[in-house]
C-alpha cells in the first residue's frame, strides 16, 4: 500500500505534488490547507484522512478533527497538526503524523515513528519544501520515501 503524506500546503497544491499523489492509495494531510479547494482536489485523487491546522478556518474546515486515529494496511496512525497536541494516550499507535513546523522530521522513539513530512506549500522557517510517500505492508511501514520539492524562482526580483 502506498500512502502520500503531506502537510502545510497553505492554499497551494503544486503540479509535482499532484503527480506524486496520483499513484497513492490514500493521502494523509496534517493540516493547514488554508483553502477548501486544496482538500477537494486531494479528495479527487485518493481517499484523504486529514486534521485541521491552525490556519484552517470557516465552515468548510469545521468538520476536520483536531486529532485523528486511522488504520491503513494494518498500521495505526495518530494525526494532529501541532506536535504539542499529541495525545498522551497513544495505545497501539505505530506512527504519529504531525505538521506545523514546516520541517521534515523522522524519528523512532519507544518503538513508535514520529513523522512530519514538512511543508509542500511555501517554505518557511528556513526549511525547504518536502512531502513523503510511505509504503505499508503486513502491518508495518516498509519504507519511507522523502520527496524534496524544488521551489519555484521568484519572478520580478533578482
Amino acid at each position: 500500500m502506498k500512502v502520500g503524506v503531506l502537510s502545510d500546503t497553505h492554499g497551494l497544491l503544486r503540479p509535482e505534488v499532484i503527480s506524486i499523489l496520483e499513484g497513492c492509495d490514500y493521502i494523509l494531510h496534517a493540516g493547514d490547507f488554508d483553502r477548501e479547494a486544496v482538500l477537494e482536489r486531494l479528495e479527487d485523487i485518493a481517499p484523504v484522512y486529514a486534521v485541521r491546522g491552525n490556519n484552517d478556518f470557516g465552515r468548510w474546515a469545521s468538520h476536520l478533527p483536531r486529532q485523528l486515529t486511522v488504520t491503513l494496511g494494518g498500521v495505526q496512525f495518530f494525526m494532529t497538526h501541532n506536535k504539542m497536541d499529541v495525545s498522551r494516550k497513544l495505545g497501539d499507535t505505530q506512527v504519529v503524523v504531525f505538521g506545523h513546523s514546516h520541517q521534515y522530521f523522522q524519528q523512532t522513539a519507544d518503538g513508535r515513528l514520529w513523522f512530519n513530512p514538512g511543508s509542500c506549500g511555501y517554505p518557511r522557517f528556513g526549511g525547504g519544501l518536502s512531502m513523503a510517500v510511505m509504503f505499508l505492508s503486513e502491518g508495518q511501514v516498509d519504507r519511507i520515501e522523502k520527496i524534496v520539492l524544488q521551489e519555484e524562482k521568484k519572478r520580478g526580483w533578482s
